[in-house]
């Protein structure tokens, strides 16, 4: 539960260690109003954060680190990405919370459509939600995520004409090459 957790995150901080909860994923028992309470870097899941867990982000300074195609494997509600944007101005990671048990599925761009057609997140709060924000929850923001000098020189070039055709197509590999530390891979 929330104080259990607590008492878990509080000895982890202690440590030297950065916080992140998996939160509300089932249930809105806390998880988020506690990540912000904390200052957690990200909460994971979010599917039924409440109006307090979004407050709670949004003043910790968390990012939101939202899993569209758990949502879709299970079955389950999608979280409330735009009210998070809209309302709480809270950071929006998305990934796909590859494992065996809620979400089989690696491929980032199905994440990326799901993304748009479920949260109603335009291309441009996508690219963001897939590169820059989940680089700076797991505190690497100043060497990945974007395109700038002194950065990795990680990207992927697409075999589409804008972003919004990357986001509106699903179900075809549209990632022409892949460029890693500056190296075609």
């Amino acid at each position: 539960d929330k104080e259990q957790s607590r008492v878990y995150l509080e000895a982890a901080k202690e440590m030297g260690f950065g916080l992140k909860i998996h939160a509300d994923e089932i249930e809105a028992i806390g998880g988020s109003v506690l990540a912000g309470e904390m200052k957690a870097k990200s909460a994971e899941h979010l599917i039924v954060i409440d109006d307090a867990g979004m407050k709670s982000l949004a003043e910790g300074g968390t990012t939101a680190m939202c899993l569209p195609a758990t949502s879709f494997y299970l079955g389950a509600t999608f979280a409330p990405v735009r009210r998070m944007i809209d309302e709480y101005e809270i950071p929006v990671a998305i990934a796909s919370d590859f494992n065996p048990g809620s979400c089989p599925s690696l491929n980032l761009q199905f994440v990326m459509n799901l993304g748009y057609l479920k949260y109603r997140m335009t291309p441009e709060e996508i690219l963001t939600a897939v590169t820059i924000n989940p680089a700076c929850a797991i505190n690497r923001g100043d060497k990945v995520g974007t395109l700038e000098v002194g950065k990795q020189g990680d990207l992927v070039i697409w075999d589409a004409p804008n972003m919004e055709m990357l986001c509106y197509r699903f179900g075809s590999n549209l990632a022409l090459q892949t460029i890693k530390k500056g190296n075609l891979v």
